[in-house]
């Protein structure tokens, strides 16, 4: 059964099952000393055209602590939207890896977070009494499903510069974002200055893995950090084979095009009911709206689907690479018939 739960819920594109299937055939030296693991630093090199490290992980939590933990000292304080996936949806993991202070941040009507707000959190500098504020972690896109176009990116950056914070980007949906803003990953990274980039492969399509890359290359101990967050694969090549299945003939662009294109078809669908209203702006392949409460459960009875906010009924719908016509005409004509069933009801 299909969901608009989560593009989690998705399985995996042909792309790259095909590729694990090849790389099944033989043998080769592990933990990331492997052909196809060498091959991938070398597309991400081809591509973004400057020294990185590169670390490849198991999922994504693993991705923004392993990649935090490069960052951070143990009485540091990391500001991020309080909304962040690494503050709401990860449990005590980053207490407990981190030993940092996690501070969340208010967030604009957008979901994301303004120069203004980044620049006052920035306080108590020196002073032993308080955690020290060093990094800054953002998400593109946000997690409601909106964007940093590149500008608010470069103004971000402006202000990481100006108050000596370093830049972490939780990228779970990097390739949706880049493919929505038209642009590559090295304008993203070149317009942010980002210090610790995590790109996400999960949500893009792979079985699972994610892809870690530390820009400040100054860090020398990221593989022994790699290996103390329990994220190093010994089959490494399993996950560099998917993200290189992804990135050859720039495969993730065709399906982030696709996820993006159903959002907007299931935005335009929600839009000619007026009991339902669109909260945020469709950029990615999430629609956030309000409905009425009694709507819901007949509705995840149909595609199943999150509530996001329980107070004002809002939920999300994700589109995924799967996600069919058929399956938003289905979603409407449930909506149809919920929406009759009002008006019958009120009159």
């Amino acid at each position: 059964m299909k969901s608009l739960a989560s593009d989690n819920y998705a399985g995996v594109i042909p792309e790259v099952m095909n590729a694990l299937i090849i790389e099944n055939q033989s043998h080769a030296p592990a933990y990331g000393n492997d052909q196809t693991t060498k091959q991938l630093k070398e597309k991400f090199t081809s591509l973004l055209e400057q020294a990185f490290h590169l670390h490849l992980v198991f999922n994504g939590t693993g991705a923004n602590l392993f990649g935090l933990s490069t960052l951070v000292k143990p009485y540091s304080a990391i500001l991020c939207a309080e909304t962040a996936h690494v503050y709401v949806d990860e449990s005590t993991a980053p207490d407990t890896l981190l030993g940092s202070r996690l501070t969340p941040l208010p967030i604009n009507n957008e979901g994301k977070l303004t120069p203004s707000v980044i620049k006052q959190s920035v306080k108590r500098r020196g002073d032993l009494h308080h955690p020290q504020i060093s990094v800054l972690s953002i998400t593109q896109p946000t997690e409601y499903g909106t964007l940093y176009t590149l500008d608010e990116l470069k103004e971000i950056k402006q202000i990481a510069e100006e108050c000596d914070l370093q830049l972490h980007i939780d990228g779970s949906r990097i390739f949706t974002a880049i493919t929505a803003l038209n642009c590559s990953l090295q304008d993203i990274v070149n317009v942010s200055g980002v210090d610790v980039l995590s790109v996400g492969g999960t949500k893009a399509g792979l079985l699972y893995g994610e892809a870690v890359l530390i820009f400040k290359t100054e860090i020398r101990d990221s593989s022994f950090l790699h290996k103390r967050s329990m994220q190093l694969a010994s089959k490494n090549r399993f996950i560099a084979t998917q993200f290189m299945a992804l990135l050859n003939q720039n495969t993730y662009k065709k399906y982030c095009e696709t996820t993006i294109h159903r959002a907007k078809q299931l935005a335009a669908v929600l839009c000619k009911y007026p009991a339902v209203t669109i909260t945020k702006p469709v950029e990615v392949n999430a629609v956030f709206a309000t409905i009425p409460e009694k709507w819901i459960q007949p509705l995840q009875e149909i595609l199943f689907f999150y509530v996001w906010d329980e107070a004002i009924h809002e939920i999300r719908l994700m589109c995924s690479f799967d996600t069919t016509e058929d399956e938003i005409d289905l979603f409407d004509k449930k909506l149809a018939e919920l929406n009759q069933d009002s008006i019958v009801s009120n009159s």
